[in-house]
């Protein structure tokens, strides 16, 4: 039988324990970031000397960043399960909505963008496929910028959403630091990570944001391998720094 009274118990314990706090407060550090990801991605749309394309691959709120960026073109993307009334230009997911490009059924087959967002799904099969896409449809002098790159813990990084029972809450970012991690092995690529706002991951086709990761091929993406190499599996570097390394080149 079902004790309500033991499961208030252990649920306020919980709460009040250090580790929730510890947890609670790393939330915090992200929310009250200074440097937000609209502000990386108009930082990266006013070095084009020309009138920019954006694409913004999960809407949702469109507060929260669509109407926020300053592009000459703007278009989005989002099946809409998560609102009940979807803004989103293209009614759609990103799967479908590349292969209806291909197809000549949207736009067109030689549509480019400048920058292309990702914040989408947050497991790491979707988001990788994403970011493939999207280099295909990117400009080569193009960027491809990612939300929720830096997980503060392990709760953070869990797979389901719903799982709210946690330190973490609702705050949510998934496994997209796999995808991120796993990308950074191309050679033909450059990425790094802002430290703000849950991790802003910036991948470029022609610009050194940092060395390319060699991983050994029995490498598995374990949250604590993040743990332990952060720095290193992200190429984690702060606002400022990453400024310098896009000033040396545009």
């Amino acid at each position: 039988m079902f004790n309500y009274l033991k499961y208030l118990r252990f649920g306020k314990a919980f709460f009040n324990s250090s580790f929730y706090e510890t947890t609670r407060l790393a939330s915090l550090k992200e929310l009250i970031s200074e440097v937000k990801r609209y502000d990386i991605i108009n930082y990266l749309l006013g070095k084009f000397d020309r009138r920019t394309s954006y694409l913004e691959i999960g809407l949702r709120n469109p507060e929260d960043n669509y109407y926020k960026i300053q592009s000459f073109f703007k278009c989005s993307v989002d099946p809409g399960y998560e609102e009940e009334v979807n803004m989103a230009t293209y009614k759609m997911t990103s799967d479908a909505f590349f292969d209806a490009i291909r197809e000549g059924e949207i736009l067109s087959m030689n549509k480019r963008w400048d920058l292309i967002f990702i914040d989408g799904s947050h497991l790491a099969s979707q988001v990788y496929k994403d970011i493939q896409n999207s280099l295909e449809f990117l400009n080569e002098d193009g960027f491809i910028v990612l939300h929720d790159v830096n997980p503060p813990s392990q709760w953070h990084a869990r797979e389901l959403f719903n799982f709210n029972f946690s330190p973490a809450r609702y705050h949510w970012n998934g496994t997209v630091w796999k995808a991120f991690v796993k990308i950074r092995e191309r050679k033909d690529l450059s990425a790094c990570c802002i430290d703000t706002d849950w991790g802003v991951g910036v991948i470029s086709k022609h610009i050194p944001l940092g060395s390319s990761l060699s991983l050994s091929n029995d490498f598995f993406f374990d949250f604590i391998e993040l743990e332990r190499n952060r720095k290193k599996y992200l190429e984690l570097v702060s606002f400022e720094e990453f400024q310098k390394r896009v000033s040396l080149y545009l």
